[in-house]
């Protein structure tokens, strides 16, 4: 069974971790098969916006704890710099967006993968857990800097610190996700949303994802400038004489992604 499922459907990159048994957690060869999906995703032109989900009743367990007990596994630090790390820098530095469709329970790396997606939505029967210290570990995979952003110190580190079970609902109120969708129809509506981002402007949605990530370390003066300069940037793009036009001629606009 092929580790990740991968297929271009109307412009959306859809990458589904393909491990249901074992409720899709990560071992070397699903790591590396979804970096090898994700650079596809940046290089391909044709593929506008990615799609993150997981067969079966999970969105992503984590660790596969199996894989780091055998006799020839790999330390912490070779799964932390080989294998999540490439993923989280990946989905922040392709200027694409990025929808996370927590379909399950989303523990560990797991969650903190989803969280590092621009849109996260999650099934109403969804959870989310930050299990690390249930081992006596730390959040890893970008854990420890996008939770707190989302959600502030204090429940992050509770949320860390206890290993809560959030319910998808919860976690939509206190801002950690985006929303929660209907059970039923949570694949239909999540390509949806993914399949919108695709038709709107690309290169204008990437560069306000630069934007966003320069602003976690950015003052407020230097951040003006930054939306200076990328906004000129935007102003040179087809697609923002596309939409100009349209709004001039009182149509729709059709975007190209250039």
């Amino acid at each position: 069974m092929d580790p990740i499922l991968f297929e271009i459907k109307n412009q959306v990159g859809c990458i589904t971790l393909n491990r249901p048994q074992k409720y899709n957690s990560f071992t070397r060869e699903l790591a590396l098969s979804m970096q090898e999906a994700l650079k596809q995703c940046e290089e391909d032109e044709n593929i506008r916006a990615i799609l993150i989900t997981g067969a079966g009743k999970a969105f992503c367990a984590g660790q596969d704890l199996g894989e780091v007990t055998q006799e020839d596994a790999p330390g912490l630090s070779k799964i932390i710099s080989e294998h999540l790390n490439p993923i989280i820098r990946l989905i922040r530095e392709t200027e694409k967006p990025f929808v996370a469709a927590v379909n399950g329970v989303a523990a560990g790396a797991g969650a903190n993968i989803a969280l590092a997606c621009d849109i996260t939505v999650a099934a109403e029967s969804a959870s989310f857990i930050q299990a690390f210290s249930k081992i006596g570990l730390i959040p890893d995979s970008g854990g420890t800097f996008f939770l707190p952003r989302l959600v502030g110190l204090q429940r992050a580190a509770a949320y860390m610190m206890l290993g809560d079970k959030i319910s998808a609902t919860e976690a939509a109120r206190v801002g950690m996700i985006y929303k929660t969708l209907p059970d039923e129809d949570f694949e239909k509506a999540t390509f949806d949303l993914a399949h919108q981002l695709a038709q709107m402007p690309t290169t204008g949605l990437g560069l306000t994802k630069r934007a966003l990530n320069q602003s976690l370390h950015n003052d407020l003066n230097r951040q003006l400038e930054i939306e200076d300069q990328i906004q000129s940037t935007a102003g040179q793009t087809a697609d923002y004489k596309e939409g100009v036009q349209a709004f001039m001629e009182k149509r729709k606009p059709v975007f190209t992604g250039k």
